[in-house]
């Protein structure tokens, strides 16, 4: 491809965005799952609200953008895990709330307002353990004992430690003591923390239904809750840790959550199912997933994009040119277009329909979160931001077209297009029922029929070499390979033997060749005759006529004999078809 496709393909591709804003040092340090749009005030204009990382131990705070401005902003506690914006009941005006996920907890927020905090039910406490920190309450232990028994029970107890056991057997020799004496007298607790959160529909597919939120937490476990009461309607377990999530569905009819966990690993759960339902063994770890339609679509590790079924059968594989850093869904239901956002750590974007690639944006730096939907009055979005704090967002054009066609060099559309194969006709499915229930019969008679046939084709060989009927010579002192032509229409035929001495070095002499025919049908002008010394490696053609006899339209077999002066046997033998002659006998 030349330069100047090249920059034509660029132009081409950046002709569908409009810069609306851009800037490098935003200060804004966040993930695609800690970003969201949503008309928070009811009055038309969606906000972006983003769950703003900090430095990572402090500075975390819940920032709310509008236009390019910063409308406000509320400070979290800890980390945020993720972020969803979800309504919570059918009171006017509808506005949705805002959900965050930090550590063990789910603030709530509601006009911008904290309104609820809703925590993770503790899990059970190893009975041990308990029981070691009583007795250091107490002052039964000293602190070099209890760090041996809580090591040793660590390593056998089914029930893990507690956070703060963990911490202790951290900590060196020195600081055990205070320690302890720190958090002695405060009861014992055990508590998981939230890994990822999404929302589903309560009973409508509308999107201003009530919705339900849903948790993943790191004791494998998701729980899906009431969005008035904050109480758990359903508790399913997973055989990892989730890392990401795909909501679909309603709650009260049929829903599908796609998981993907830290053991590389993608769990499908429905409704009714307090297990996976479908399981896609992925080849990399996962880093980004998003659902099209009723396929999911994987980023893996290893710079590939993978499509697959809601059942788990895989579809497609896109090879990428970088690794992929985050990934989202490109949706505008006015004009019925789907696509997948996948951010490149070559600073690029990609746009995918299905597998084919039908558009690139180039970024000023690597982006991290990435983020599509209405925006103000603006339908077609896109927002991004980067790895160095900067806020990147463009607003797709009206006149802007997507082609189905693939916009990457690779095989033709038309590989693609999946062949009419027939389904199965009951025939087959009966003849696949003979054959399971009688494998073993028919592998007997295969056996069997594989044995004659191996029987036949050595009897064979061995007659053609008793009779010299091969095409090679059986000898060891007179190896010669013939072959024989016949020319002509008829009634005089032309017949040319090509004789060769295939020895590597030994020249072959005293050798005569003898016809055999009907003489009634043919007459040959000379049908015996003597061969001259043959040299290795030489092809020697040996010419005489034949003349037709008979006018009746029939043809036979004229045998050739390579025969050694004084023995009987000879050494080659060819049988010749000779062809109907054509013309009339000479009289």
């Amino acid at each position: 491809m030349s330069a100047a496709q090249i920059e034509q393909d660029n132009s081409m591709a950046s002709s569908k965005w409009l810069d609306a804003h851009y800037d490098p040092v935003a200060n804004l340090y966040t993930f695609s799952s800690c970003m969201a749009l949503a008309d928070l005030h009811g009055d038309g204009e969606s906000k972006l609200v983003v769950g703003d990382l900090g430095t990572g131990t402090n500075n975390m705070k819940l920032r709310v953008y509008h236009g390019t401005g910063l409308l406000s902003e509320n400070t979290l506690l800890d980390l945020p895990t993720g972020l969803v914006s979800f309504l919570m009941d059918q009171h006017e005006p509808r506005t949705p709330a805002i959900a965050v996920a930090s550590g063990p907890f789910i603030y709530v927020y509601k006009n911008l307002r904290p309104y609820f905090k809703f925590t993770l039910p503790s899990l059970e406490i190893n009975a041990l353990e308990q029981d070691v920190w009583i007795q250091a309450r107490q002052d039964m232990i000293d602190t070099m004992s209890l760090k041996e028994m809580l090591e040793g029970i660590r390593d056998k107890a089914e029930i893990p430690l507690s956070v703060r056991s963990l911490r202790f057997l951290m900590l060196e020799p020195q600081d055990m003591e205070a320690f302890v004496n720190l958090h002695k007298e405060q009861p014992l607790r055990r508590q998981t923390v939230i890994t990822c959160i999404g929302t589903l529909n309560k009973n409508m597919a509308d999107e201003d239904a009530v919705s339900c939120l849903v948790i993943g937490t790191e004791n494998k476990d998701v729980f899906i809750l009431d969005p008035e009461a904050f109480t758990i309607l359903s508790k399913m377990s997973l055989p990892s840790v989730p890392t990401m999530m795909d909501v679909t569905g309603q709650f009260d009819v049929e829903f599908r959550i796609t998981v993907a966990c830290r053991n590389g690993n993608i769990y499908i759960l429905r409704r009714d199912s307090l297990q996976p339902k479908y399981c896609i063994e992925l080849s990399a770890h996962p880093v980004g997933l998003v659902r099209m339609g009723k396929n999911v679509v994987v980023g893996c590790a290893q710079e590939t994009l993978q499509g697959y079924t809601q059942k788990g059968k895989k579809l497609w594989t896109v090879y990428l040119p970088a690794p992929v850093t985050t990934m989202g869904v490109m949706d505008l239901p006015t004009r019925g277009f789907q696509a997948v956002l996948v951010a490149l750590a070559s600073c690029e974007v990609h746009v995918y329909r299905d597998k084919n690639l039908v558009s690139t944006i180039k970024t000023p730096d690597v982006v991290t979160s990435i983020c599509f939907g209405r925006y103000g009055r603006e339908d077609g979005t896109l927002i991004m931001t980067t790895k160095g704090g900067g806020l990147i967002v463009k607003i797709l054009k009206r006149t802007a077209v997507f082609e189905d066609r693939d916009s990457a060099p690779g095989p033709p559309l038309a590989q693609s297009i999946r062949l009419n194969v027939p389904k199965k006709t009951k025939l087959y499915v009966d003849q696949t029922m003979r054959e399971r229930e009688n494998a073993v019969a028919m592998h007997r008679a295969f056996q069997m029929d594989l044995s004659r046939l191996r029987l036949a084709a050595a009897r064979a060989y061995v007659k053609a070499l008793e009779s010299s009927l091969a095409p090679m010579s059986a000898s060891i002192t007179e190896p010669l390979k013939m072959n024989a032509v016949v020319q002509g229409l008829g009634p005089s035929f032309k017949l040319t033997l090509n004789i060769q001495n295939t020895a590597a070095s030994r020249p072959v002499m005293n050798l005569a060749v003898c016809f055999l025919f009907d003489e009634g049908l043919y007459s040959m002008r000379t049908a015996f005759f003597k061969i001259p010394l043959l040299v290795p490696g030489l092809n020697y053609p040996i010419d005489t006529f034949v003349e037709c006899l008979s006018d009746k339209g029939i043809s036979d077999i004229i045998k050739v004999f390579v025969l050694r002066e004084g023995k009987s046997a000879p050494l080659l033998t060819a049988h010749i078809n000779m062809p109907v002659s054509e013309g009339l006998p000479l009289n």
